[in-house]
This record gives C-alpha cells, structure tokens and sequence, in this order.
C-alpha cells in the first residue's frame, strides 16, 4: 500500500521524505523490518522504539513513524504523530482493511474469568454453525489452529492482522479478551465493539510497570465501554457503576440479583464420571435449566455472561445448553478422561491465590481425596513457594512436590523452599522432582473418588530448565502413561 493510504485516518505531520512511498509491511520491533516497510517506534516499559530508528533505516525501512524527534542523514520518509501506538492501531486497521466490519466482535473484559468466558462463548457460538476466533491467554485461535502470542491482549497490529485472518477464514465472529493494559496502551483503537462484557474487579496488576493504582486500573478497563455499542455486566461487582460511568451504550446485567437481566439460581454441584461442574437455573430475559462443564459457582457469573450475550445475538436455547455442557477451557480445571473412577484435572494455577482459589473450589466436591501435584517458578520470589506450599498443605490430602519452569534454579532448591511452605501444616506430601515422573506416580496412586489436580501448567506446553524451553504437553504425558506405547510403536519407519 502507499504510506498515504495507511495513514489516510491519521493526524500526522510529515518531518520528511514523501507519503507517496509504497510499504510492502507496518514493523514495530526492528529486528523483523526488511526493505520497504514501515517502522514504527513505541515506547514500552523497559525500551524505546526510538532507540533503534538508525538499525531500521539501515536495514532498509522506507518511513518512520514517531513521536520524539529523531536526527538521520537518510532519504527516508519520517512521520511524527502524537502517540506512536495510537497510530499503529490506526495504521494497522488501514492496513489489513479494517477486518472488524466483517465480523460480530465481542471484547471481555475482568480481572478474572475472562479465560472461561472465551471459551463458553465460542463453544455456544460454534454449536450454531458460527466459526468464531478467540484471541486471548491461549493465543489466537482459529479453527483447530492456535497461534502463540506475546501478551494477552497482543499490539494492535497482531489484533487486525488476526481479524482478516479470521474473515478470510470464513469466521463470522471474533472473541478477545481485553486486558486492562491491552485497552490502556491502545492495542484496540480503531474497533467499536459489537458488545463489551464485564465479569468482575479486584485488586491485581499494580506495580511500577503495569497500574499506579486500582483507580488507574478501573479507569483502563472502563475504555471498553466507551468504545462497544451493548455492555453485558455483571450487576453484583460494584465496580460496574463507576465502570460505566461516562458510557453511552445499551447495557444488559446479570448476575445472582433480582434485578438483572438475566439472573440465576439454584446452583448445586455436580460430578460424575467424567464430568465435573455446575448446574443453576435462569430467569429473567431467559429462562433456562443449564448444566456447565466447568467447576465452581464462579462458573456460573461467567455463564450467564455468555448466556446474556448469545440470547441477545439471537442463538437458539439448545445450542446454548449444548456449548455450556460441552465447553473445555485449555489448561483452566481442564477434565481429562480417564476409564477410572477417579478426575483427573490440569489448571494452570500456578501461584498461593490461584491456587487457593482452585484448591477450595474442588474441596466442595467433597472428594475422597483432593492430590495436588505442583512445583514453583525458578528466578521468581521464595515467598511464591513458601505460600504456595502452605496453601497446598492445608487444602489438600495429599500434595506431590514436583518441578516447574525451574529456569535457571536447581529443582531441588526450589523444592525446599516449598517445604518450608507445606511444614508450617500438617498436610502429606510426597517430593517426585521430575514432572513426568510426578504425574505418573499420581496415576498409578490414583484411588476410586480422588480428584487429581496438576497445577502450574495449564495451556503450556514446555518447560523451561536452564535457558532452555522442552516440549513438555500434559496431555500427552497422560496419554502416554495411560497407553504405553510398545517398541514396536517407536520403531523407525523403513522404507
């Protein structure tokens, strides 16, 4: 495209050079720009684009884009705009054609439950003939093909890049969680969001490199309903008064109150082979008699979330029933089958909160035994590991003390830093430093009603020992256990 094109719904002034200039691609990290593309320079937290403006001129970038003065002898083509990733969403939109029109989009936004969320909507969506792409924790998903991100709410560019792949792939809607940081540092310019879903508010995310303070991290997550045409909200949070304060759109609420919209009740646990969830009743707009497929009554707000959101868009009851008892969350209590009379799960908690949160959830199951198995981060604070320890020692039956990302850490290190953790209870616990083995030893230990969580992976798929990242898939790991494969399995195939 012409630079003047891409740059045809952005206030700019051009510095030097010519607009009239083609640009074959939009680069923010310069160790990727080629001849003839466009370089624009962002300022992050630990680095600034502008630093690495000579490297892109010399790797043959056809413009920069700024926002501080830059001094060069080149010919090349330098655009100065106000703030340089408010102009990459603009640019990028312009860029891949702004996809968003041809799609149904859906932002969520939380501190947690955004994850589920996700996932809930898709499956209901896809149970209607609707192929729907997520973007999100777990990537950008379209079709059976999962594409990895750096961050939840990935830079602008990757989000529109991801939505003409989506077009162009047949989908018919787009899912994305929207990170209170991903809305603050502009990564979803330049979209109006068909609906903006809020699942709750508390207190994460501050420090020197993310929120300065909760009303920093409020007012972030309340962009989103300035920009989206209908809020679905959660109406028991309080933060949603003061989220919406300045928004315009249509709102639909839910919740467990008699004032929402959507409101549910008579929520019981449910377990059977092979199914762990929830079951609750609707009123209100809707009634209906659902049963989730993941637990907790957690799962239940992010339900009706999706509930309110799909009834709206006009799906059919069945379809919503049916993508609710179906749903899987990668790596989020994630049930993986086993012909046993036991559950087996895979979360991804991998900290004292999370897995507090996880560890209490599945006790009002009331299993014969709760088994955590889990390890601790490498290169991160001891006191993750002393609290982790404790909370497991407490919650659990029986905890397996096993490794993680242990990076560039001695495993066993980070394990007796965990004991100290899980002494201060008078909780069992079994140390198996390597994983796999870990993961073996539960199953085979395994007994009629045990819930079995292994925590701290979830959605990875590797495992980081000494700067080094291994293949690492649980699933896989299972399957391997459960099925063994023979030698005749692994024999090199001959020709």
């Amino acid at each position: 495209m012409k630079l003047k094109d891409i740059l045809s719904s952005l206030s700019y002034t051009l510095i030097k050079g010519s607009t009239d200039t083609d640009i074959s691609d939009i680069i923010y990290d310069s160790r990727k720009v080629v001849k003839g593309t466009a370089f624009v320079c962002l300022k992050g937290f630990n680095t600034d684009g502008h630093k690495y403006a000579q490297d892109a001129i010399e790797k043959g970038a056809s413009a920069l884009i700024v926002s501080d003065d830059v001094e060069t002898d080149s010919d090349i083509t330098i655009i100065k705009v106000e703030n340089t990733r408010a102009a990459l969403a603009v640019m990028s939109t312009e860029f891949f054609q702004n996809p968003s029109k041809g799609l149904t989009t859906i932002a969520i936004t939380g501190t947690k439950g955004k994850t589920t969320t996700v996932a809930m909507i898709r499956s209901i969506l896809e149970c209607a003939g609707i192929k729907t792409g997520t973007i999100g924790t777990l990537g950008i998903v379209i079709g059976d093909k999962i594409y990895k991100t750096a961050n939840t709410t990935p830079e602008s560019y990757e989000i529109q890049q991801a939505m003409r792949k989506m077009v162009t792939k047949g989908c018919k809607a787009m899912v994305i969680e929207a990170s209170s940081l991903g809305l603050k540092h502009h990564r979803t310019d330049c979209i109006t969001f068909d609906y903006g879903i809020f699942t709750n508010f508390s207190n994460d995310h501050i420090g020197e490199s993310e929120h300065k303070d909760m009303q920093d991290y409020l007012e972030s997550k309340a962009i989103l309903f300035k920009n989206c045409k209908k809020a679905i909200i959660n109406i028991d949070d309080e933060a949603h008064t003061a989220l919406l304060k300045d928004s315009l759109c249509e709102k639909i609420t839910y919740g467990f109150e008699n004032s929402a919209d959507y409101t549910a009740f008579g929520d019981k646990l449910l377990a059977r082979q092979g199914f762990i969830g929830v079951h609750f009743e609707v009123k209100g707009k809707k009634e209906l008699s659902s049963d989730v497929a993941i637990p907790g009554r957690f799962s239940v707000y992010n339900a009706l979330a999706a509930i309110a959101l799909c009834s709206d868009m006009g799906i059919a009851d069945e379809h919503i029933l049916k993508g609710l008892e179906t749903v899987k969350v990668k790596g989020r209590v994630e049930v993986y089958p086993v012909k046993s009379n036991y559950t087996l799960l895979i979360d991804y908690a991998h900290n004292a909160v999370s897995m507090e949160n996880v560890l209490k959830t599945l006790r009002e199951y009331k299993p014969h035994r709760l088994i955590t198995m889990f390890g601790a981060g490498g290169n991160r604070p001891k006191a993750r590991r002393y609290e982790m320890g404790e909370v497991s020692g407490r919650l659990s039956d029986l905890s397996v003390i096993t490794e993680d990302n242990s990076r560039f850490e001695d495993v066993n290190d980070i394990i007796a830093d965990i004991k100290v953790g899980i002494d201060k209870t008078d909780g069992k616990y079994v140390i198996v430093p390597n994983r796999v083995d870990a993961i073996r030893y539960c199953i085979e230990n395994a007994q009629a009603g045990d819930i079995i969580v292994l925590a701290g992976k979830g959605h990875e798929d590797y495992q980081e020992i000494k700067g080094v990242k291994y293949h690492l898939d649980e699933r896989e790991v299972i399957a391997d256990i459960l099925n063994p494969r023979t030698e005749e399995d692994t024999l090199p195939i001959e020709d």
